[in-house]
């Protein structure tokens, strides 16, 4: 018996292959060229690596480059987005798994993945216009700056929302029937099959759409860019205005800077921490996986 020759395979598993090392090879490229241009900015001699890290004043202007008021409004951007996202995202999921009807999981469905394919730009001036104006409206207008993180938060977390529910409710529904089954058995409700047997079943597909979306707050640009402020403001008062690392990086790029300059070369050094902060939390979500997974038989 000898293995037979199937060309049509073979150019498939060089295509996959090839593929594979594509999305490899530029993203090595892609950290390649921040670290790069991350070693000029903090190699220029005019920064301190301390005064980075640990500096309250981001002013390129007069050489203050403290990341913390950068930082800090993106932890409340991606924060006010979290609120919102998870519980309604956790709810959906549910609601999809284990009450949905086949038809109306089918109509459900797609209707909220649509809303992944809203340009993120529509998001930030629907916060600007509608969430920004009601904001306003129920806490008062000298409390509500026009621009604030509030806003943003809330726009962040709707665009967010089709990830979390998609992801939380694959991992819901691969959970076996006989341990709902089994619950029933015992007289349990169906609330209570949900929320008692099959979510900490799946807890680690959840702990890990939760991961994989906080990264995706964390990056998100156009929002908070248009909705968010323009100006690096160190608060913990989502009412205020404040530029978050995202919304830096795109209003520097787009101003009128000298190549090689340290201003230039600060948007890559930010870039640079924002994959390091990304990365840390597909790590994170990788060993969240492997410490709750449940294999079933």
């Amino acid at each position: 018996m000898s293995r037979r020759a199937r060309p049509g395979e073979t150019i498939i598993q060089g295509f996959l292959l090839f593929c594979g090392a594509v999305s490899i090879l530029t993203t090595l490229g892609i950290v390649l060229v921040l670290v790069q241009q991350s070693t000029l900015f903090f190699g220029s001699g005019e920064l301190d690596l301390g005064e980075f890290f640990s500096g309250t004043e981001w002013q390129p202007a007069i050489g203050k480059f403290g990341i913390w008021p950068l930082f800090m409004a993106t932890l409340v951007t991606s924060f006010v987005g979290m609120l919102v996202a998870l519980p309604l995202g956790l709810c959906v999921a549910i609601y999809l798994s284990e009450y949905a009807s086949p038809r109306a999981r089918g109509i459900l469905k797609p209707v909220l993945e649509v809303l992944a394919g809203i340009p993120t730009v529509v998001y930030g001036y629907f916060a600007l216009l509608f969430i920004t104006p009601l904001l306003r409206s129920v806490f008062g207008a000298n409390i509500v700056q026009i621009y604030n993180m509030a806003s943003a938060g809330i726009a962040i977390g709707i665009l967010i929302i089709p990830l979390i529910a998609s992801m939380s409710e694959d991992a819901l529904s691969a959970v076996p029937r006989s341990l709902r089954e089994g619950a029933y058995g015992l007289g349990a409700t169906k609330l209570e099959v949900a929320v008692r047997v099959v979510v900490p079943a799946a807890l680690s597909g959840i702990a890990a759409a939760v991961i994989v979306a906080t990264s995706r707050a964390v990056g998100e640009t156009m929002v908070v860019a248009i909705a968010a402020g323009a100006g690096p403001n160190l608060t913990l008062n989502p009412f205020e205005a404040a530029e978050t690392i995202t919304g830096h990086i795109v209003r520097i790029s787009g101003g009128d800077l000298s190549y090689d300059s340290i201003d230039y070369n600060s948007i890559f050094a930010l870039a640079l921490f924002l994959f390091v902060i990304t990365f840390v939390l597909n790590i994170i979500s990788r060993a969240v996986v492997r410490r709750f997974r449940e294999v079933y038989e």
